[in-house]
């Protein structure tokens, strides 16, 4: 009954037809074998591939099942646990499923970058789309049916075209080559190294080509009918050299007949049954080498030279390395079954777990258990054992080895033919009389000189393309998942898991490189941060194109299609050259580079950085002739020496639009796609006119008060205030004015770092002081590696640093860091808040996947700690901490305390919004190189009413004096979130019951607010702002009316200021007409329109900003 099961499953293989679309019917040789083979059609290969398991395996599932209980009984009769068992017997050794399998991991990393290679070459003929995200290759796209060798594509992934062809089967055909001539052909290789010839039955019997009018099953195979005697080949023969090979690969078994055909029946066999498979293609290694194919008169000249060597070898490895994992899986399959692990419910999936696993590959359709694809393949129904093939694979590179030395070849293992040796016969000839009368060690050692299975003469044989490969690798992502690719939700799932792992390790590895640049800037620490910024962009950008593979924009589960958005939202990390992308990073670091050791000499070997010299200069400076000096020299050392570069950056970022189908026109729409609003440019420009009113008057007060100190011709008729004398290096807060600016003198000060230092606060004080701020609200505490890690004040060991404030999340949910060199003062103490405030943002989002793991809108991590800045700074609060004295405010008071608030909140409102503006028309192409300058000014004066002290031509690039240029962070943000903190802060203080004006809303030591806002952060990115917005504020917009409401009384005390004063400013720059009269040193007057430099007209921008602003968060 078993064996009426085989034949019965047999000849369902043997008659499979495939009624093909264009109305032809195909057996599997030659037609589907063809068609595999040689079709390049993606939709045809799948026809042929789907039809051929349709009518093979499909048809005999549940006879298989028959078959297997069945075959088990009699091995059980005989002591063995299943046919599994039995079959392992014959290699005599216990530990042999152990020796496969490490025999199979020896190989593995040969037969990765074959893989790897092959799979990036064909997607260069399917497309992209047609691969799997997990790292598959779809199983028919590999010249074969059952994807075991990948010779047949060779055309496709020939390392170097034009050179010498190693397949004659050109030649053979041209030369007129018969069936007859293939068989003579083989065999006389035998009998030159003086072995046997076949013998007269053989030819006589023998089925050498596919008959007309009969089924027959024509995979080729070798046939000893045990009577010392008569022996066999069966198969359908093309003219092919793959076919001239397998010829000497069965007559290799027919060699072994004849040896052994006088031992005892018994002994009839190889010395195990990899050694039978093995004899054959050892002789092939010789058959196929570029000498005997000249030998035998198949090729014209010998190619000498490395391309045509790797060549040689890659068609090796397509037949001989593509084959090894499909060798080990079918048995392990086949063991799986027979001890029934695997029953027939899970048949077909165990097939594919073993090959996507094994072999890398993936079913190109849809696979249930109604199929049954191992079915297909000849050897299964057959009941023909498939370890053995492995095995010979990995053997028979030794015995070519052993050969190849007693024919005594000189020169590498890959070039050696033993055609003609009689020494190599001879030798062989012994071991192959022993059949199976002796353990297959003893028979082994015979030829090979070790008893034991071993890869190394394989992988010497491979390694010039091992090494070859391992270049034409790099920046290859290899390998492939072990599960097999899913559809739907789940396999999005899988891929979202696996996709967050590979992005933590990626993001923590770039911000590790970029925080060691930033805290020691040198050039190994910058090329360190490039190479860790490229790696992470070439991460985002292959990441992007799995996720692209998935139909995640028809997924109804919100979440997972947010993930899925915001992972393929890559911008210029999308940017296909990699030379361009690594040159980009260069670009930023470099300009990071020029900012971060920037210095200005105003005396002789006396040179000052920007923190914390020049800024405290600024600051606290009166003298309009040096703070003029400070601020010029400041921009000859930064902004002045990165234009061309800049320039440069921005033409390469905006590729990354150009080339990749983002949807974006450029970096500037990139970047206000992270707001999700097609209303958001209208809605910022609605809003500064909204606060433009409160913005003038503050202004037109500063402005008269500054005229009181200063002379006169330093102010324009315009109406602008010169850029120096604002307290701060770019006049975006005025607060370090805030002495000449005072409302009301000899009232208690509202700047408490005096008190500060008199009560000798430290550093880290200042740091607890801002973290027991958040614990009092119910909120997480610094984890202990932020103060270990943390970088706090600026090094003494003479490293360079970027000084500028920053929060960094290392992604691994365990690692936040502040990067500032913190001085003793009270606006440190506050940036250390807001600093702080990024860090509690990443604490509470850190459960996240990686996607999620952002503010909901980039101004809202801007806003959070500045929104319990506004509690922090109150007078109230002061007191409660002990920095300022008891007592109570009056109006004066408020004022003073008001004002304060406005020269850093209302000044700051204009400057957060022109510096977008700017570099929006750089990326879009509005403003060019040659306009950097002039946009920049004509920006500054339109809307901040200041103007430049001394001359500014298109030599200057003042952009890049501001940190946030350079190291390419976008600033809108800021401009957001010195909005929406109003709007979070009026909630926050509604929770913690605040009765009274906003302004003097102190929200420490509230639980109630802390949960509220608590509960906001906890969202992260995972939902739209406006429903983390309504979260903590009731309300879905973004508005100025808290803003407003809380510098009421400010306002009103303004306007009654100025009511002598004429507000506001032109729109355009001052010019000469403007000034009263010529300064002395005839330095200061309008924006130089004329002269300019002309640089590249290319004019776009960023890519690593995005993942830096996301993620490090720097202080305005």
């Amino acid at each position: 009954q078993m064996e009426s099961l085989v034949s019965e499953m047999e000849g369902i293989y043997s008659v499979g037809k495939v009624n093909m679309s264009d109305g032809k019917a195909l057996e599997l040789a030659p037609g589907l074998t063809k068609v595999l083979a040689e079709s390049r059609n993606y939709d045809k290969l799948l026809e042929a591939w789907k039809g051929w398991r349709d009518s093979s395996g499909k048809l005999m599932k549940t006879k298989y099942e028959e078959f297997v209980h069945l075959s088990n009984e009699g091995v059980q009769e005989l002591g063995y646990k299943d046919t599994g068992d039995y079959w392992r017997s014959w290699y005599e050794s216990k530990t042999f499923q152990q020796d496969v399998e490490s025999l199979l991991h020896q190989l593995h990393p040969l037969y990765k970058q074959l893989h790897g290679y092959v799979r990036k070459q064909l997607k260069t003929v399917y497309g992209d789309d047609k691969f799997p995200y997990s790292g598959h290759i779809p199983a028919h796209l590999l010249g074969n049916m059952w994807a075991q060798h990948w010779n047949n594509i060779y055309d496709l992934v020939e390392p170097y075209k034009n050179k010498t062809t190693l397949s004659v089967t050109n030649e053979m055909k041209r030369q007129e080559y018969t069936v007859e001539k293939m068989f003579w052909t083989a065999e006389d290789f035998f009998k030159s190294l003086g072995l046997e010839e076949m013998p007269m039955p053989f030819w006589k019997h023998s089925m050498i080509r596919k008959p007309d009018g009969r089924d027959v099953v024509c995979h080729a195979s070798a046939w000893d009918f045990y009577n010392k005697k008569d022996f066999r080949i069966k198969m359908c023969t093309d003219i092919t050299m793959e076919d001239l090979i397998t010829i000497h690969h069965e007559m290799g078994h027919i060699q072994y007949y004849l040896q052994y055909k006088d031992q005892p029946v018994i002994f009839r066999r190889g010395g195990n049954p990899g050694f039978h498979e093995a004899i054959g293609d050892t002789m092939a290694l010789s058959a196929s080498t570029p000498n005997h194919l000249r030998s035998i008169g198949l090729l014209k000249t010998i190619p000498n030279d490395p391309e045509s060597d790797i060549n040689f070898l890659m068609s090796q490895a397509l037949q001989k390395i593509a084959f090894l994992p499909f060798g080990y899986l079918i048995d392990q399959w086949r063991w799986s079954v027979f001890s029934g692990e695997t029953v027939k419910d899970n048949y077909n999936r165990k097939w594919w777990d073993l090959r996507c696993k094994y072999q890398g590959i993936s079913p190109p359709v849809k696979r249930t258990e109604e199929d049954f694809d191992p079915g297909a393949k000849y050897h299964i129904p057959a009941n023909t054992p498939y370890i053995r093939y492995f095995v010979s694979y990995v053997i028979q590179f030794q015995f070519h080895k052993g050969l190849c030395q007693a024919a005594n070849h000189t020169g590498s293992l890959r070039s050696c033919d033993i055609y003609g040796s009689k020494a190599a016969g001879e030798k062989l000839a012994k071991m192959l009389k022993l059949g199976s009368s002796k353990p297959w060690p003893e028979a082994m050692k015979m030829v090979t000189g070790s008893t034991k299975m071993d890869a190394s003469a394989l992988m010497e044989y491979f390694q010039p393309l091992i090494d070859w490969l391992k270049k034409e690798n790099e920046g290859e992502d290899l390998g492939w998942d072990e599960n097999c690719p899913e559809d739907g939700l789940i396999q999005a799932d899988r891929w979202l898991k696996s996709y967050d792992k590979r992005a933590e390790k990626a993001t923590n590895a770039m911000y590790e490189g970029d925080w060691a640049y930033q805290t020691n800037i040198t050039d190994y620490t910058s090329k360190m941060s490039v190479k860790r910024r490229v790696e992470l962009d070439l991460f985002k950008k292959k990441a992007a194109m799995e996720a692209n593979q998935l139909d995640w924009k028809n997924f109804k589960n919100t979440e997972i299609k947010r993930q899925f958005k915001k992972i393929t939202n890559i911008g210029p990390s999308a940017m296909k050259s990699n030379t361009a992308l690594e040159k980009m990073q260069q670009l930023q670091s470099k300009m990071e580079g020029v900012y971060g050791a920037a210095t200005v000499c105003l005396e002789e070997n006396r040179c000052y950085p920007l923190e914390p010299d020049l800024t405290r200069m600024m600051a606290k400076d009166r003298d309009s002739k040096k703070l003029k000096s400070i601020w010029e020299l400041w921009r000859d050392k930064t902004g002045r020496l990165m234009k061309t570069d800049y320039s440069e950056f921005v033409k390469l970022s905006n590729m990354g639009y150009f080339f990749y189908a983002t949807g974006y026109k450029d970096t500037g729409e990139y970047w206000r796609s992270a707001f999700e609003s097609e209303t958001f440019i209208q809605d910022l420009r609605g809003l500064l006119k909204q606060l433009h009113p409160l913005y003038e008057q503050l202004h037109t007060y500063v402005r008269m008060k500054l005229k009181s100190i200063y002379p006169d011709e330093d102010f324009p008729t315009s109406g602008h205030i010169p850029a120096h004398l604002l307290g701060n290096m770019w006049a975006q807060q005025w607060n370090n004015i805030y002495d000449i600016l005072q409302p009301y003198k000899n009232r208690s000060s509202v700047d408490v770092t005096p008190t500060m230092k008199k009560q000798n606060y430290t550093v880290k004080k200042i740091f607890r002081t801002a973290e027991y701020f958040f614990l009092s609200l119910g909120l997480k505490k610094m984890p202990d590696s932020f103060w270990t890690d943390s970088l706090m004040e600026k090094p003494k060991d003479g490293r360079n640093v970027v000084c500028h404030a920053s929060a960094w999340d290392f992604y691994n949910a365990k690692d936040f860091r502040i990067k500032m060199c913190t001085d003793i003062n009270m606006e440190d103490l506050v940036t250390v808040h807001h600093e702080m405030g990024h860090i509690q943002y990443f604490l509470q989002y850190s459960h996240f996947p990686q996607a999620f793991r952002d503010g909901a809108n980039p101004g809202f991590h801007e806003a959070v700690g500045d929104t319990l800045a506004l509690s922090v700074s109150t007078p109230g609060h002061l007191r409660k901490i002990g920095l300022l004295k008891p007592g109570a405010d009056n109006q004066l008071d408020v004022i003073n305390f008001l004002m304060k608030m406005a020269l850093e909140k209302i000044a700051f409102l204009p400057f957060g919004y022109l510096i977008d503006q700017w570099r929006w028309s750089v990326f879009s192409g509005e403003t060019t190189p040659d306009n950097y300058n002039q946009k920049w000014w004509n920006l500054r004066c339109k809307h901040q009413g200041i103007f430049p002290p001394v001359k500014r031509t298109e030599d200057d690039f003042d952009p890049g004096a501001k940190y946030h240029i350079p190291d390419n962070t976008p600033y809108i943000r800021y401009f957001v979130s010195f909005v929406i903190q109003f709007q979070f802060h009026k909630a926050l203080c509604q929770a913690a019951n605040h009765t009274g004006p906003l302004y003097k809303c102190d929200i420490y030591q509230s639980k109630a607010a802390g949960k509220l806002l608590g509960d906001m952060l906890s969202l992260g990115a995972s939902k739209p702002w406006p429903e983390a917005m309504e979260k903590i504020t009731g309300q879905r917009k973004m508005d100025a009316q808290p803003l407003l409401d809380y510098f009421q009384p400010l306002m009103k005390w303004l306007q009654k200021q100025n009511l002598d004063e004429r507000p506001g400013w032109s729109t355009s720059c001052p010019d000469s007409n403007d000034f009263v009269k010529e300064t002395k040193k005839g330095n200061t007057g309008p924006v130089s329109t004329g002269n300019q430099v002309q640089f590249s007209s290319y004019v776009v921008v960023l890519v690593f900003s995005i993942v830096l602003s996301l993620t490090h968060f720097n202080f305005v």
